[in-house]
């Protein structure tokens, strides 16, 4: 079994704990409050890298959830995309899902310290990932573990006379180790509903939901949202504690997903709309600029 190197950040101001795999797309294997751990760990950090079976905390990009087919276009440019080629993986119904980054190996730390780490992949420098997203950019990872609160900045700069789609996003799997999942509360905010066909690719229907706090019981989620606030708090709590996923900025979706066969809760922050890098309604960062996208996550 392969060996990856680990970097713990650590919360000076309490016993909270954040573990990335820079080697592995910089995934987030552990947030751990006193040894007790709130990200689902899945099938596990080799089996994310082998077979892009998601864990932790992995990013998206440069798209989140799916595409309803297999080639895009913007700009005038169109792209095709082949399942296991340059990234590209594709869910049980054959469609694209999740970008092209799962695992990948290429990032490289800029800053390490005891509370943060920042990481970067540059685009323009890499054919094969220029040949899946034509865009050349720097994406940039800061991280940061204090006040008991890990924050998630995401910095893409376009390199050249191109602009950039930001279509991507985080699928943190949080859990509540010691209490049942049927007892387990949370917490959204008003947003629109955006219905899905058997493939999970939204219908073009839409319906406004309100803020609303629900046990799980024993329901399976898999929801696609839009319209989402600036600033917008996900909550999941139970047994004494609470997760908090605070949408800061840049982040105008979100997917809300509790699988039937594991104990975890998902609040993904994702800068557009499932399948939006085909349909349009994205932010594009114009070239020799920068857009900035930010989560957290508060341990309470």
């Amino acid at each position: 079994m392969e060996e990856f190197e680990t970097v713990t950040l650590r919360d000076p101001s309490s016993a909270l704990t954040a573990t990335y795999v820079p080697i592995a797309g910089m995934v987030a294997t552990s947030l751990s409050d006193d040894g007790v751990e709130l990200l689902g760990q899945r099938r596990g950090l080799q089996a994310y890298v082998s077979n892009h079976k998601t864990m932790g905390i992995p990013i998206l990009y440069p798209w989140a959830n799916r595409l309803s087919s297999m080639g895009y276009g913007v700009d005038g440019a169109v792209v095709t995309l082949t399942p296991g080629t340059g990234g590209v993986r594709t869910d049980q119904h054959g469609v694209p899902i999740h970008g092209t980054l799962g695992g990948y190996r290429d990032w490289t730390v800029t800053t390490l310290l005891e509370s943060q780490l920042t990481a970067e992949l540059d685009f323009a420098a890499r054919p094969a990932l220029l040949a899946t997203f034509p865009f050349p950019h720097l994406l940039t990872l800061d991280i940061t573990l204090t006040d008991r609160t890990l924050t998630v900045t995401t910095t893409v700069t376009a390199t050249t006379g191109a602009r950039v789609p930001m279509c991507f996003g985080f699928h943190p799997y949080l859990q509540l180790p010691g209490v049942p999942r049927a007892q387990w509360q949370i917490e959204t905010p008003a947003m629109r509903y955006q219905p899905v066909n058997a493939w999970g690719i939204p219908t073009g229907r839409v319906e406004q939901r309100p803020a609303a706090t629900d046990v799980l019981g024993d329901r399976f989620i898999d929801d696609g949202f839009d319209e989402v606030p600036e600033g917008s708090v996900f909550a999941l709590s139970g047994g004494g504690r609470r997760i908090e996923v605070h949408f800061d900025q840049g982040y105008t979706a979100a997917q809300v997903y509790a699988p039937g066969d594991d104990d975890v809760v998902c609040f993904e922050p994702m800068a557009a709309a499932t399948d939006a890098l085909r349909r349009g309604g994205y932010r594009e960062v114009q070239p020799g600029e920068s857009a900035v996208a930010q989560f957290r996550i508060k341990v309470s």
